[in-house]
């Protein structure tokens, strides 16, 4: 999408990164925004810090952009013990999963956005586990739409983490007198 396309991609991500103002758990329907003009994840510096050392974004990006390959290998007829549906199915399986459900769910959980990743995760890993059950059954085509299903999903992830990643990184501000 273009820049000017009206649609402001990253300004709609940016703004579901707003945290509530009364600092309390957002509720199950993450399909709507948040109703604030703000267009910035807000977090003080010190808790940005702490987050950033933490978790690094660009590591789980690079961790789970791998499932892709992987995954369009076992499409290909390639059969790999790690990859069984029954752990691929639990999103909890993946270092970004652990995270999300650990250390980041504390950090931002918060913020709306953070169960839309959450939720955008969870889906990968069900269409991967179906992927990888359909391939195995010789449905080739239930596992195309399957890996069609990770591929999107694993995109939104992606953009989510570094739409989060650029939030955290606006929030440094320089140290005066270094």
């Amino acid at each position: 999408m273009g820049k000017n396309s009206g649609w402001g991609y990253m300004g709609f991500f940016s703004r579901l990164f707003q945290p509530r103002p009364d600092g309390l758990q957002t509720n199950s329907d993450w399909s709507r925004l948040p109703d604030t003009d703000a267009s910035e994840l807000v977090l003080f510096d010190d808790e940005a810090s702490k987050l950033m050392a933490q978790f690094d974004i660009d590591a789980a990006i690079v961790t789970h952009e791998r499932w892709l390959p992987w995954l369009g290998e076992v499409l290909q007829g390639a059969r790999d013990e790690r990859l069984r549906p029954e752990v691929v199915a639990d999103d909890g399986c993946s270092e970004l999963g652990q995270w999300l459900h650990g250390s980041g769910r504390t950090a931002l959980g918060h913020y709306p956005a953070f169960d839309m990743l959450l939720r955008r995760h969870r889906y990968f890993h069900q269409q991967a586990a179906a992927l990888i059950t359909h391939a195995e059954a010789g449905d080739i085509l239930m596992a195309q739409q399957a890996h069609k299903a990770c591929q999107h999903a694993s995109r939104q992830v992606v953009l989510l983490l570094k739409e989060l990643q650029k939030g955290l990184l606006r929030t440094r501000r320089p140290v005066l007198g270094r």
